[in-house]
């Protein structure tokens, strides 16, 4: 069966750096080594999995003050390894105002990126927030995608008020508000959206141009009523996800399989959803 992973990090050095001070929180929070790999182990790692990974940039510079893993580094990683890294997802700060849009049309035209993942606790802001509409505005009249996290974040997990990250700006009503106001502009949730899932389920079923990945979590944590969504009224929204380099791909695919779905069902998880919404 063919696997597309929607949300991959690049799991180098590079990556480890642009997350500032949260590594050090981060391996308490997966209870293991949080240290960077070489890119060739990245890429060995995908093609044991037997995954095609969409790889996710990340640009927290205006919170944490540290060097992005830019656009241009997962591009450059894309054109080197086509055979396993099937499309990235830019990153940009909303907070850069006219920096970000800038850097939304070059990603889009000249990288040619799929579109863009915000993660709205690390980079301080709501979705819905209209100071940011311009930023959405560009991302839509590019035809580009957006990959938004909802729930909570092991980023600050246990830091004196979370390094001042807020957990609601993943909230799901924005992502309900921003599907409203863009109707035409494809949303893809990201995460299973705790201690909101029955809400994100609620967007997700709504929304007809929001979409719905579960990386970040093991499967058998996955709630029981989002496990019975998935094999019906959500299957035609879900998509798989791993979050890597946070959960091993053995046990995810292996406790994805564990749930029982249909064939049918895990087809449609697996790849056939993101070929359908995403053209991938």
């Amino acid at each position: 069966m063919r696997i597309i992973d929607l949300h991959c990090y690049p799991g180098t050095d590079t990556w480890i750096q642009s997350q500032g001070p949260y590594p050090g929180e981060l391996a308490r929070y997966w209870k293991r080594d949080w240290v960077g790999k070489t890119e060739d182990e990245v890429i060995q790692e995908f093609t044991d999995a037997g995954v095609e990974a969409c790889l996710v940039a990340l640009d927290l510079e205006t919170t944490v003050a540290a060097p992005p893993c830019t656009n241009e580094y997962v591009h450059a990683m894309w054109k080197r390894h086509p055979d396993r890294i099937l499309q990235c997802w830019g990153a940009v700060e909303p907070a850069k105002g006219e920096i970000a849009i800038r850097q939304v049309r070059k990603a889009v035209t000249e990288l040619g990126f799929i579109g863009f993942h915000f993660h709205p606790i690390m980079q301080h802001f709501g979705v819905s927030e209209r100071r940011y509409y311009p930023l959405f505005e560009e991302i839509a009249s590019l035809g580009a995608a957006v990959m938004i996290d909802v729930g909570t974040t092991g980023m600050g997990a246990g830091m004196p008020g979370g390094n001042g990250a807020v957990i609601r700006h993943a909230h799901p009503k924005h992502i309900d508000q921003l599907a409203a106001d863009f109707p035409q502009l494809k949303i893809i949730m990201a995460h299973p959206g705790w201690p909101w899932v029955d809400e994100t389920t609620a967007v997700a079923l709504h929304k007809g141009n929001v979409f719905w990945e579960m990386s970040g979590w093991a499967p058998k944590h996955f709630p029981g009523n989002l496990k019975v969504d998935i094999r019906g009224r959500l299957q035609d929204k879900i998509m798989f996800g791993s979050d890597y380099p946070s959960l091993p791909y053995e046990r995810i695919l292996r406790e994805w399989q564990e749930l029982g779905y249909k064939e049918e069902v895990m087809e449609k998880i697996m790849h056939g959803n993101a070929e359908r919404v995403l053209g991938l």
